[in-house]
This record gives structure tokens, C-alpha cells and sequence, in this order.
């Protein structure tokens, strides 16, 4: 079962799809014991809906799954979820309601750094178990022991993996380039970010010749692209969310941004959404992702995608579902297997479990969690967009012919094109 409540209302069409299969289970709440009840947030609007959309679909597909199998520890599975609108404001209220009127038995964080970082003081008045979705060392200054990281950036550095493959292929190149550009959003996310790509610059031997965040509601980057072109940096490295990842994108093609490598941490890129609206203006960015459509990867991943792929379109969301609708997916695997593992939804032991036991999931294997709740190995990729046109479509985007793995070496699918104004004649 699936409560669909929001401060200002939800998506419909989301709403309409995701409520139907739920309702077939009250009978069986009726019946039977308790729901387990799962609360969480979730970007169902605003400029995160995109990928929060994605990881709701994933959640909901799982507890239909879990549902139609009899539940865990012989209890049906309930989620109780409301919109945060991309907006970290709400996250207080949110989560205070799911515990203190919900009460729900267990939480999980909504989608991104943004979204995480001010539940986390909530859930640990509570003492509850806390597992995040794609947030970026939000637990550093917390350091909260139950606390767990659900990223391939997890690792022992986080914030400096999600661009490290960025500067390991540029320190490859020959010559060497020299100098780099640092831009972000003067948010949770862009700040942490930021702060791994200065310490991978200063690993890699490049020196930073601008470093500056922009407020979040900038609308205008051509000045940021212009302050960027005049400190003609060898590298521009990015850590935005959607909405300037996107303008960016686009300012730099307009003013025509031509460093050696450009790209780096710019969330957003790899929603279809903004696939669509970009198409020929993504060649040459070498940007983190976090999975991608390869045969390797998709081999254990095909039967949800299957499954997914046939119900977004539909209800008007992400119609791949590769950026976190799998992952949200995956999550609520992770989870299942800390309560059938200690067969109790008790945070505490949840939690034990959860640092001692290695968890495999539909999108990656072998997790393992380490410091402040982060992965002991990270698993980022860095890809590179090339060869698109304007006619790109669904079925452009759907595969690999487009984009190519340049980081780690065991996903490594071909070789960069450097420097970006040769992906640009391609």
C-alpha cells in the first residue's frame, strides 16, 4: 500500500498509476498483521522531480514485488511518502510528521544531497536507521552511526570521487593540461563537491585560476561562462544541479567555452529530460554518472527495467529510468535484506547488520560500509557524451552509441576525446 499525501498536492498521473496496485492490498492489511510502514520524502516536483520520480517508480515496483510474495517477516509493505519539492525547507516538517503522526517504523531519505543533509538531525533525535539516496558525504560533520550512504560515490573520499575520474583522464592527456576552473551552486551539494575537486586538482598537480559558486536561483549564466573564459583554465570543472548544469551547458555553447576538458559533476545531465532539451550540445562533457545502459551492467538489472519501462511513460516520467529509478529500486533491496537478515525492524540491529554483511543488489554488488556510513570502495563512473545530433531521440539515449565509460578501468567502454573542441566537430 502506497499513502499519497503532499503538502501541495502530487504529480496525478504518478499518483493514479503508483495508488491502483496499492489498493488491491488493504484487504490483505485488514487480514493480516500490520503493514510495515516506510516513510520518506521524495522530489516529486520542482527541478529534482526529474530523477525523484524515477526512484519513487523503483520503491513502488519493489513493494508491489515484496507485496505479491507475502511481504517480509509476514507483513505487507506500506509506503508512506510525501513531495519535498525539491525544496530542503520542507525536510523538517516532513520527516517530523512521518515519525511523530505517521509513525512509520522505519525512514529513508529522499533524493540528493540538498534533500538529506536537514533530515538527518530529525531522524537522529529518533535514533532511527537512515539510509540516503545519492547524497554526497551528507553525514561528514553528523557522523551519525546509523547512518548509510546508497551512492557509487561512497567511498572513503566521497567528495572527491564524484569528480576523480574527471581529473585522472586529464592528467593522462599529453601535454599535460595545467590549470583548471572550479564553478558550483552555492548549495550543500556544490559546496562538497567543490571542495573534492580541489583537493583531486591539487592530487593531480593542476592549479585552480577561478573558484566561485553563483546563487541558486541564477537564470543568467552567461557572465558565469564569460568570468570562466577570461580565466582561460585548461579544465572546467562543474558541480551544479539540474537547472544550471543545464544553463551552463548551454551559455557555454552559445559563447563558445572551448577549455580542454569540460564537465565534471553536473547533476542533471543524465535525465532524458535533459538529454532531450541539450542533444548536440552534450558532445565533448566529460561528466560523472553513476550506471549506464552497458551489456555488463544491464544483465542483472533487465527484468526491472523492463517492468519500469513499461509503466513511465504512461504516467509522464522519466521514460528510461536509468539514472535513479533502479537505484531506488535498489535501495529498497538493500533494506530488505537488513530485515530478513536480522528478521526484525529494529533500527538498532538493522543497523549492525547493515556494517557487517556485504549487500547485492540489482545495479551493483558487493557494497560494503565503512566511515560516516559510506561505501568502503566507491564505484563513480565518468563518461564522455560524443557523436549526437539533433535528431537524437529515445532510442538514442536508450543505448551506448552516444556516451563512452572512460572511469574506472574495469567499466572503461573506449578512449576520451580530447581535447573538447574535436568532440564538438564529430
Amino acid at each position: 500500500m502506497s499513502r499519497r499525501i503532499t503538502r501541495r498536492g502530487v504529480n496525478a498521473g504518478i499518483g493514479a498509476a503508483l495508488l491502483s496496485p496499492a489498493l488491491a492490498t488493504k484487504s490483505a492489511f485488514a487480514q493480516g498483521a500490520a503493514p510495515i510502514k516506510i516513510g520518506f520524502g521524495m522530489a516529486l516536483t520542482g527541478p529534482l522531480a526529474p530523477n525523484g520520480q524515477q526512484a519513487l517508480l523503483g520503491s513502488q515496483i519493489w513493494a508491489e514485488e515484496v507485496n505479491a510474495k507475502g511481504g517480509l517477516l509476514g507483513r505487507q509493505i506500506e509506503l508512506v511518502h510525501y513531495d519535498d519539492q525539491s525544496n530542503p525547507s520542507t525536510i523538517p516538517g516532513i520527516y517530523t510528521k512521518l515519525l511523530d503522526v505517521d509513525k512509520v517504523d522505519l525512514v529513508l531519505s529522499g533524493y540528493a544531497t540538498n534533500m538529506v543533509a536537514p533530515a538527518i538531525p530529525i531522524v537522529m533525535q529518533k535514533n532511527k536507521l537512515f539510509i540516503s539516496l545519492f547524497a554526497l558525504d551528507a553525514n561528514a560533520e553528523f557522523k551519525y552511526p546509523k547512518y548509510f550512504s546508497f551512492i557509487p560515490t561512497a567511498g572513503p573520499n566521497p567528495k572527491a570521487t564524484l569528480t576523480e575520474g574527471f581529473f585522472q583522464v586529464a592528467a593522462a592527456q599529453k601535454p599535460k593540461p595545467q590549470t583548471v576552473a572550479i564553478a558550483g551552486d552555492d548549495a550543500e551539494f556544490s559546496h562538497n563537491a567543490m571542495e573534492g575537486a580541489r583537493a583531486n586538482a591539487k592530487q593531480y598537480g593542476f592549479k585552480v585560476v577561478y573558484d566561485k559558486n553563483y546563487p541558486p536561483n541564477t537564470t543568467d549564466y552567461s557572465p558565469i561562462v564569460r568570468a570562466i573564459q577570461a580565466a582561460n583554465a585548461d579544465l572546467v570543472c562543474i558541480c551544479s544541479y539540474p537547472l544550471s548544469s543545464v544553463g551552463i551547458a548551454l551559455s557555454a555553447n552559445e559563447l563558445g567555452l572551448k577549455p580542454k576538458m569540460f564537465g565534471g559533476g553536473m547533476v542533471g545531465l543524465q535525465a532524458t529530460v535533459f538529454k532531450n532539451k541539450l542533444k548536440s550540445k552534450l558532445n565533448g562533457i566529460v561528466n560523472y554518472d553513476n550506471w549506464v545502459p552497458s551489456e555488463k551492467l544491464m544483465a542483472p538489472a533487465a527484468d526491472f527495467f523492463k517492468k519500469y519501462q513499461a509503466r513511465a511513460p504512461g504516467i509522464g516520467i522519466d521514460p528510461l529510468g536509468y539514472y535513479l529509478g533502479g537505484w531506488g529500486y535498489a535501495r529498497m533491496q538493500l533494506l530488505a535484506e537488513a530485515i530478513t537478515g536480522t528478521k526484525s525492524i529494529n533500527d538498532d540491529k538493522l543497523a549492525d547488520y547493515m556494517r557487517s554483511h556485504a549487500f547485492n543488489t540489482i545495479m551493483i554488488d558487493g557494497i560494503r560500509f565503512g566511515k560516516n556510513g559510506e561505501w568502503v570502495k566507491a564505484r563513480q563512473l565518468q563518461v564522455q557524451y560524443h557523436d549526437i545530433t539533433d535528431a537524437a531521440n529515445l532510442d538514442t539515449w536508450r543505448g551506448m552509441s552516444y556516451q563512452t565509460v572512460l572511469a574506472p578501468p574495469d567499466e572503461v567502454t573506449g578512449k576520451v576525446i580530447y581535447p573538447y573542441a574535436d568532440a564538438l566537430k564529430a
